[in-house]
């Protein structure tokens, strides 16, 4: 399986499901075009523990490689993947997730693109000869949820890991003007709370100059820099009520 720029927040909890599922591939490819995105990917889903659940994990920056889906073939002893997810709308990722199909192949077009023209060049030679097919899915139906919820409950998975920014409700309307141009991931609100959207990187920044911040940066910070719920209930107790 390859999960192509793959490290926004539906990537990660994709790496997470592939993880730690019932049905795991034994491959898993996840690329990226940014080094520090990879780099926190790599930290809240390691290679370790993938190993120990029998996925050889890989994570490669295909940015300046000459060839990158030659490479990414390459992987797969030239076979191609059985599975590749794109979670971008950008013609150049569907391409390369098109050329690394492997027979009997399934493209899965994760990413909603917002124009409506949008389209890409498929190899329909492969289509006819090597069975390859795409599909196009963005949410689940009920059984995925409840699957989704008693993976959680069982602690197998942590969707904790989508979550990059910390607010309160007076953050609300602005963060929603801005949302397109805002970094990382799920920003979650408590809007019994007044607080700033917050980056949980920035927390230790923020922390030399106050106290509140230092202390939660103090407790992600033990968590393996995710949020969890010793940090919201501090956030809940400390925080400046609205």
């Amino acid at each position: 399986m390859a999960l192509l720029a793959g490290m926004g927040p539906m990537g990660l909890g994709a790496i997470d499901y592939a993880i730690h599922c019932d049905r795991k591939p034994g491959l898993l490819v996840v690329t990226d075009i940014d080094d520090e995105r990879l780099k926190r990917a790599a930290l809240v889903h390691t290679i370790e523990d993938a190993r120990k659940n029998g996925v050889n994990l890989k994570y490669i920056n295909t940015l300046h490689m000459t060839d990158p889906s030659a490479h990414l073939k390459e992987i797969t002893g030239g076979k191609g993947f059985d599975d590749v997810f794109v979670f971008a709308p950008v013609k150049q990722v569907v391409e390369q997730a098109d050329r690394i199909l492997g027979f009997n192949g399934c493209l899965n077009f994760f990413a909603g693109p917002e124009d409506p023209n949008f389209s890409a060049l498929f190899n329909f030679y492969n289509v006819h000869y090597a069975f390859t097919h795409i599909v196009g899915t963005s949410g689940g139906n009920t059984d995925d949820m409840k699957e989704a919820l008693d993976l959680m409950a069982a602690g197998r998975i942590n969707p904790a890991v989508m979550v990059t920014h910390i607010g309160g409700l007076d953050a609300v309307i602005d963060t929603t003007m801005r949302l397109p141009d805002i970094p990382g991931g799920k920003k979650l609100i408590y809007t019994n709370i007044s607080m700033e959207l917050t980056a949980i990187e920035d927390f230790a920044m923020k922390g030399e100059s106050d106290p509140f911040f230092k202390q939660l940066a103090g407790i992600v910070k033990n968590n393996g820099r995710i949020w969890c719920g010793e940090a919201e209930a501090f956030v809940m107790k400390h925080g400046t009520p609205i």
